[in-house]
């Protein structure tokens, strides 16, 4: 329901933040709304290879919910709009979130390598709600309508679509659904081979407890071949609701019983974060993840909430490990604002990382970026 609320409360022009009055560190990518950032690094566009491309989500004119497209050409120094997404499935009001940004690796169908796809949730006041693609040929410039990877069949919510090629070569949505009454919310995954039909659809994580809520996924490819997803966990109750968890797949499609909730996210000490992960690989195989509260082993919110992003370089097996966030959010809270599904971009070499992080600006929820350094190394006192 949260998603709701958003498109809701940004539609009526009420955002109130009760968070603190100081936004967060970081550089101002626009200077309005900038709702559930992405950005990536492109490495398939040919000449245009090595520009970070990110979206933000905003609206214009009658509260259209519109995807905002970036291009840095300086490693996220700073960062140009280029391109606007509009789309009839969130004109006139009709609700937009959790928008997604993704460049295929390899030719799908008729898509070259290097095409860009952008999705989001389309719908949430004007249900039924689907998880509607376009696409860019032209590094972001353009887009056109390409298909839905998902359309419910009822009132309730489709969200947070993410994009993956499993091993087989096909492209993979994977997105949350509400729509089945046997559960709250569960993960699902389908597939295409040509980015317009979408087949096989089938859960990812579903809980076998009703009030269990898994979202927000997001899929890696490590260089050995095995895919990490990370997710969050919400209706658990006490101290570990909306958990950040991973599992892990062979081929990118088949991810074990999905009746098995995967494991925490943890470093040695037992901290671990709640709500709206994000996960991202370095060229070397690391893994970088960071979620919206950091908490200690006693489920207390702990002193560098929104200045940690945890690393891994076991594949996500193990205990993870803590580095200072580029972006520091100050104090963020369950809130879908304040470091809410911050993406992040390792630098070529690894060395350094590229975050985007939302935070309240007064009454408005924008967005910041800046980079600091992937390395472990002590953490500086805080100011």
């Amino acid at each position: 329901m949260r998603r709701l609320v958003l498109v809701l409360a940004i539609i009526a022009g009420c955002l109130v933040s009760t968070g603190t009055a100081e936004a967060a560190t970081g550089q101002l990518l626009r200077d309005d709304t900038g709702l559930y950032p992405r950005a990536i690094r492109l490495e398939h566009s040919g000449a245009a290879n090595g520009r970070i491309m990110a979206s933000v989500v905003t609206f214009q004119g009658n509260a259209d919910g519109v995807g905002a497209i970036y291009e840095s050409t300086n490693n996220g120094a700073n960062f140009t709009q280029v391109g606007t997404v509009e789309d009839s499935g969130a004109a006139d009001g009709k609700g937009l979130c959790c928008a997604t940004l993704f460049e295929l690796p390899t030719a799908i169908g008729s898509m070259q390598a290097g095409t860009l796809l952008w999705a989001a949730s389309m719908g949430a006041d004007a249900r039924p709600m689907s998880l509607r693609i376009l696409k860019s040929t032209d590094v972001g410039r353009t887009w056109s309508y390409l298909s839905s990877c998902a359309n419910a069949p009822n009132d309730r919510g489709l969200w947070e679509p993410e994009f993956s090629v499993a091993a087989d070569g096909r492209l993979v949505c994977h997105y949350s659904d509400e729509t089945d009454p046997a559960h709250s919310q569960k993960l699902m995954e389908v597939r295409s081979t040509d980015g317009v039909t979408w087949t096989d659809p089938r859960p990812t994580v579903s809980s076998p407890t009703f009030g269990h809520r898994p979202g927000m996924p997001v899929v890696r490819r490590l260089p050995s071949g095995t895919y990490v997803m990370s997710y969050e966990i919400c209706g658990l109750g006490g101290q570990y609701d909306c958990v950040v968890h991973t599992r892990q797949s062979p081929d990118g499609w088949n991810w074990g019983s999905p009746s098995q909730l995967g494991f925490r996210a943890q470093t040695v000490d037992g901290k671990y974060f709640t709500h709206a992960p994000t996960l991202a690989m370095a060229p070397n195989g690391k893994l970088l993840l960071i979620g919206q509260i950091l908490q200690n082993a006693d489920g207390s919110v702990a002193a560098d909430n929104g200045r940690t992003i945890f690393a891994n370089a076991e594949g996500s097996n193990g205990n993870w490990y803590e580095l200072p966030a580029p972006v520091a959010v100050n104090n963020p809270y369950n809130n879908y604002c304040p470091n809410y599904s911050s993406p992040m971009v390792p630098s070529a070499d690894g060395k350094t990382v590229l975050e985007l992080a939302t935070d309240y600006d007064g009454t408005v929820c924008k967005t910041y970026y800046a980079t600091g350094s992937a390395n472990r190394h002590p953490r500086p006192p805080r100011p």
